[in-house]
């Protein structure tokens, strides 16, 4: 029990906090379920949204989604079992190198996988917008649905090859549940520090905070720009041919939501870095991994409701299919 006690984060050392802590993955899991489904819904259901930038918020939704049906299932699964049995499943004190089948082993790339693909998202969807933005009259010409499908296959591929590396190119990198973050996270099989093992778990961080730094400073182009064209506007009176070489209102609205975007996924996805950056130098810090960890996770239920703030035809169409659901399913008198 004290060993127990030691590796626990400080939310969920006691039985009231275990309780909030399974009822708040389980709120968690509908709402990602509820809001990317429902983003799935409008851009395939509306003929509007079948474009370059709709494609890219598709797949957005789609690693989202997998999140809340592959990643969180399992950690609500570990922590009701720990409290119904009172003792933590098996596959919870052993690691992947340990086990012939280990959950985590297909849990943790599947999580690492989903979270590359968002940052991959939102970085083309950036380029997409900044390209709308500065050049407006090749937006149609340069960014085409063909294009975009093969650029989302490559984020996809690319985002699960980088996820599995660590495995692939380390035998002493292994995946475990962890008691801290109460997830599966990857982890050194030895207690010795790997002379090399720390190089490629660096890799997330690198790569991840390397495609972040170079979308915040396309965004920060884009909205300089749109900035610079609205001073124009109260001062000007546009000319028919200055507004066909100028962006529209509604790729301005959407530059400034895929900058929402763009700061709400780097807001959450810093602490994981931090933490990522200090395990690799020997620091557990227990409960800062599971507000970490979490504040990622919850991260794939927001995307939504940014759009239905910052973009009135997302939420004009989503009213309008849930209205249309419920009446739908309301009992005829």
């Amino acid at each position: 029990m004290p060993e127990e006690l030691a590796n626990c984060s400080l939310c969920c050392c006691t039985m009231t906090n275990k309780i909030f802590m399974v009822v708040f993955m389980i709120s968690l899991i509908l709402a990602i379920l509820f809001g990317n489904t429902l983003t799935l819904a409008v851009v395939f259901g509306t003929k509007h949204f079948h474009t370059p930038q709709g494609y890219l918020k598709a797949s957005l939704a789609v690693a989202d989604l997998a999140v809340g049906i592959f990643v969180v299932p399992v950690s609500v699964y570990a922590e009701i079992s720990l409290m119904v049995h009172n003792s933590k499943p098996e596959w919870t004190v052993r690691n992947s190198q340990n086990t012939t089948f280990h959950p985590c082993s297909f849990i943790g790339p599947v999580f690492a996988g989903c979270t590359l693909v968002s940052i991959t998202t939102i970085f083309l969807l950036t380029i997409e917008r900044s390209i709308a933005v500065l050049k407006p009259l090749h937006k149609e010409s340069v960014i085409t649905k063909k294009r975009t499908s093969i650029l989302i296959v490559f984020s996809w591929m690319g985002s699960f090859l980088l996820a599995t590396s660590p495995i692939v190119f380390s035998n002493e990198i292994t995946l475990e549940y962890n008691p801290c973050s109460r997830m599966c996270n990857y982890a050194l099989g030895s207690t010795d520090f790997p002379s090399q093992a720390w190089h490629i778990l660096l890799l997330f961080p690198a790569f991840d905070f390397t495609l972040l730094g170079g979308t915040i400073i396309i965004n920060i182009i884009s909205l300089t720009t749109i900035r610079q064209h609205s001073k124009r506007r109260k001062h000007l009176a546009e000319t028919e041919r200055q507004s066909a070489t100028k962006p529209t209102f509604s790729d301005i609205k959407a530059a400034k939501t895929i900058g929402t975007l763009t700061l709400a996924f780097t807001m959450s996805f810093t602490p994981i870095a931090v933490f990522v950056v200090g395990n690799v130098f020997g620091n557990e810090w227990c409960t800062f991994s599971f507000f970490a960890f979490w504040i990622l996770t919850t991260n794939s239920c927001c995307n939504v409701i940014i759009y239905g703030v910052r973009d009135q035809k997302f939420r004009n169409r989503a009213n309008h299919m849930l209205i249309s659901a419920h009446l739908k399913n309301a009992p005829k008198s």
